[in-house]
């Protein structure tokens, strides 16, 4: 009879070997025979820790919600990007899923799309109250373009990596993507604020055009 750590030990094999099959096909396209003999294990293990796919995938989602969120808090203002660089293969795989749980519309990916956007707005506000991040008109849409940001130079597609010169995403890349990521977000990319004041009357002219139509 298995101890109980060796079960859990078949469990995360299982729950990691799904992940990898969730984020390279889709949940739809995935079998359960398919993520077992990634695991390892047979197909009647798998059901006797998780039941069935919808339950493997809700365990699934917890731990990739739960490394993601808590390894964006532990990187600070330096976000998703700044904490990749520590282990990028494991966690491009981790952001694919994501990704792909996005892409697929799921409620997974609202919890995923939500609960990066809320941990990064408190970022933000707490590094405007303290003077590390510049204030910002709307911290909100700030939060939520610092995460597509992230998420997309995470994903880059093959063309945007062979416009670099690489064949395939990994660490080179990266690195050649952070400091011009870093120096956007610190130093700005406008040398004046010319185009900002322009963006603000174009879009305080609609608020106004807006009001008139509603009282007329």
């Amino acid at each position: 009879m298995c101890s109980a750590h060796a079960d859990l030990t078949a469990q995360a094999k299982i729950r990691d070997a799904a992940i990898a099959h969730f984020a390279r096909d889709g949940f739809q396209k995935t079998n359960l025979r398919a993520v077992a003999a990634t695991a390892g294990v047979s197909a009647a293990l798998v059901i006797h820790h998780f039941g069935s796919k919808e339950k493997l995938r809700g365990a699934c989602d917890d731990h990739v919600l739960g490394v993601l969120v808590r390894r964006a808090h532990e990187a600070g203002t330096s976000g998703l990007l700044g904490e990749f660089m520590a282990n990028p293969e494991e966690y491009q795989l981790q952001v694919r899923y994501m990704v792909r749980a996005i892409e697929e519309d799921t409620p997974a990916g609202a919890r995923f799309a939500d609960a990066l956007v809320a941990e990064s707005e408190s970022i933000l506000r707490a590094g405007i109250a303290e003077g590390s991040v510049r204030p910002s008109s709307d911290v909100r849409a700030l939060a939520v373009l610092t995460v597509l940001t992230s998420l997309a130079t995470l994903t880059m597609a093959p063309p945007l990596t062979r416009a670099l010169g690489h064949d395939g995403f990994g660490p080179e890349v990266l690195r050649r993507m952070t400091l011009p990521t870093l120096e956007l977000f610190t130093h700005g990319l406008y040398a004046d604020d010319a185009p900002l004041k322009a963006a603000k009357a174009a879009w305080e002219a609609a608020q106004e055009s807006s009001r008139s139509r509603e009282q007329g």
